[in-house]
């Protein structure tokens, strides 16, 4: 799926609060359709896995399927796959070709203790979810949460690495859902104008600064290496899912530019292609003021000003 560049500009001219309202039902459809085919499914299993890169959306996607089901009658309950990495121990973490510490690898990842969650969680017994101390690089279990699921209730784990082999492989009846922004912005030809690879990039830069205080060089400096953890650990798994959900707005490529672009032209020309690449599209495409955003739109995930808490 594509995005007209035209239609977008003329969008925000002449309606730009309306146009945000409509790229947000259309996201909210995708929602109850997924939440629609995992609530068909959960005789099968009660175990959802949500998978998706890095600036992908899986965070608000996540709560809106819950919220959805939970609406529907049926309880559901969002774990952050973040909370089973292991506490990094230097001799054994796993490592890249450069002999660094490989923190995308899915093997950062406690695997036999999520496989045995989700085993448990199936039968109904109760597990103890452990809390990741990212700060101290180490896995607590004094702050771990008990859960357990009810005969019609239901568990969403949420991670970059939820479709990979060495969790599916094991699962295989849990509903599996894949979470992206696929979609490019088209010229009238049909030339790409903006990469849906730099939505997400740009969701991540703009979400850096304004939760962390991180500048874009920061961002940028870590992309190459989560763009080849994606190319490794997650694109290949895609088709395991059981649906592919886009998680892009049209409407996101105008509001995330008064955001991103004066983070990008505070590098120096030349430094970054990508950046150079990004600004000159940005010529081309019409600012949105973030007042016509919705405070619960996907959009929030990433310029903030969100009822939601990531």
């Amino acid at each position: 799926m594509s995005y007209s560049l035209k239609e977008i500009n003329e969008a925000v001219r002449s309606d730009p609060q309306g146009f945000a309202q409509a790229c947000d039902q259309a996201f909210n459809e995708k929602v109850e359709m997924a939440a629609k085919k995992i609530a068909d499914h959960r005789k099968e299993s009660r175990i959802i896995l949500l998978s998706g890169p890095s600036g992908s959306g899986k965070t608000t996607t996540a709560m809106k399927i819950e919220e959805v089901l939970d609406n529907a009658g049926i309880e559901t309950h969002t774990i952050s796959m973040d909370n089973y990495f292991n506490t990094i121990d230097p001799d054994t973490a796993p490592r890249n070709r450069e002999g660094q510490i490989d923190y995308e690898s899915p093997f950062c990842l406690d695997i036999d203790l999520l496989n045995r969650h989700f085993s448990m969680l199936d039968r109904g017994e109760t597990i103890h979810i452990p809390k990741y101390e990212f700060s101290r690089q180490m896995r607590s279990d004094i702050l771990s949460q008990p859960l357990q699921l009810g005969a019609d209730e239901l568990a969403i784990f949420e991670g970059i690495h939820a479709l990979n082999d060495v969790i599916v492989g094991k699962n295989l009846k849990a509903f599996k859902l894949y979470i992206a922004a696929r979609s490019n912005v088209v010229d009238e030809d049909g030339t790409v104008v903006f990469d849906h690879s730099w939505l997400r990039l740009c969701r991540r830069i703009v979400r850096d600064f304004k939760f962390r205080g991180s500048d874009a060089t920061f961002t940028l400096k870590m992309w190459p290496n989560v763009r080849r953890g994606e190319k490794l650990y997650i694109s290949p798994y895609k088709e395991n899912a059981d649906l592919m959900f886009d998680s892009s707005l049209a409407c996101e490529f105008s509001v995330l530019k008064p955001f991103v672009v004066p983070l990008l032209e505070a590098i120096p020309r030349g430094q970054y292609q990508v950046v150079d690449d990004i600004l000159a599209a940005y010529e081309r495409i019409e600012p949105m003021e973030e007042r016509c955003i919705a405070p619960n739109s996907l959009v929030r995930e990433f310029i903030g000003g969100s009822g939601y808490q990531y």
